[in-house]
């Protein structure tokens, strides 16, 4: 049988067919008109004023937060089940990532926790929507509002995702969104920032191209850096976020199959998920064995991988601090197969070699 990998990007003939188009038209490559475009479609798909494309979700975080006026010594609040990129972002920047334990509820960061977290020395919260969930993102916004602190979301996992009529990413002064190859749509690589705050916009679109004064002008009257979008990303951006509700929809019948078939199946943990707001970018299940699961199911030609490792048990962080519930889901999680493509035989094929294991 085919090997059935753990995510694969989904593009079709609309993103050739208008690669092609684009490549004979005369384009510039580098971002332009169709960089505005896929902008304005961000804004709207998620209901903000401005959103500007960067070249990775990673920048994308580093630019948000030097935005917000972050800076060296500076403190920000990070989970610490997140991947590496969010604690790396910060350090970039010369802040210090101070790590906060999850909720058991979405894996996301407890609120009782960076309460206990807070200082003089915190200028901001990182709020990770781990896939795509977010239950206490409301109450993180209140509570940087008290706190006088800013809430800048690292929503790399949750585009399209929301709490009530409200997408993630839009919660704090600054959202952060991914493109990459497994995202919900992808353009090879790319990040997103959006924001409601003209100011805010202003110099995110200055940090991104060199601090220049105006599109094409070599003067400059602050720090930035070369992180622009190409156009060519751009029209796959476009084809991509035309499917977005196709995909939306996609993702949650696969993670509801998922939860169907794997049903009573003993030692399986599925995190509470509302599929009416949440879509899961990977479906993610804990078990007592996910090395042994693993390598079980790629012997059987399913590709799985392991969830992120808590963070302050990386070697570039190395901390004795003890993080209880993030280290009992991490030593238990494993994100299953997740490609919007998957198709009902394969789903079964799946479950039915995850059922011999477990069962």
């Amino acid at each position: 049988m085919d090997f059935i990998h753990q995510v694969a990007p989904s593009i079709d003939e609309n993103e050739i067919k208008a690669l092609e188009q684009y490549l004979r038209s005369g384009g510039w490559l580098t971002e332009f008109q169709r960089t505005e475009e896929f902008e304005r479609r961000i804004a709207e798909a998620v209901g903000v004023k401005h959103a500007s494309v960067v070249n990775n979700g990673t920048i994308s975080l580093a630019l948000g937060l030097l935005a917000l006026g972050i800076g060296r010594d500076d403190e920000v609040l990070v989970p610490n089940l997140t991947m590496i990129a969010s604690p790396n972002s910060v350090t970039l920047i010369g802040a210090k990532p101070v790590l906060v334990d999850i909720s058991p509820e979405d894996l996301c960061m407890d609120p009782e926790q960076a309460r206990r977290k807070l200082t003089r020395r915190t200028k901001a919260v990182m709020y990770v929507n781990l896939n795509g969930r977010g239950n206490h993102v409301a109450e993180f916004a209140t509570l940087c509002r008290e706190r006088g602190v800013a809430l800048i979301e690292d929503a790399a996992q949750a585009f399209g995702s929301r709490v009530g009529n409200r997408c993630h990413g839009t919660f704090g002064q600054i959202g952060s969104y991914s493109f990459s190859p497994h995202k919900i749509i992808t353009t090879g690589q790319g990040g997103a920032l959006v924001t409601n705050d003209d100011r805010l916009h202003e110099k995110i679109e200055k940090l991104k191209d060199f601090g220049r004064t105006q599109g094409g002008a070599d003067f400059h009257d602050t720090f930035g850096i070369n992180s622009k979008f190409t156009d060519v990303q751009a029209v796959i951006g476009i084809e991509q976020i035309k499917k977005l509700p196709w995909r939306i929809q996609r993702k949650r019948e696969i993670y509801a199959t998922y939860e169907r078939l794997l049903a009573g199946v003993p030692g399986i943990e599925f995190i509470p998920t509302d599929l009416a707001q949440c879509v899961p970018w990977f479906v993610d299940i804990y078990v007592p064995d996910p090395d042994g699961l693993q390598k079980h199911l790629k012997n059987s030609g399913i590709g799985s991988r392991r969830i992120y490792p808590p963070v302050h048990s990386q070697k570039i962080f190395g901390l004795a601090e003890s993080f209880p519930v993030s280290e009992r889901y991490c030593s238990r999680g494993l994100w299953l197969p997740s490609s919007v493509t998957l198709t009902a035989e394969q789903l079964e094929r799946i479950c039915s070699q995850i059922q011999a294991f477990c069962g």
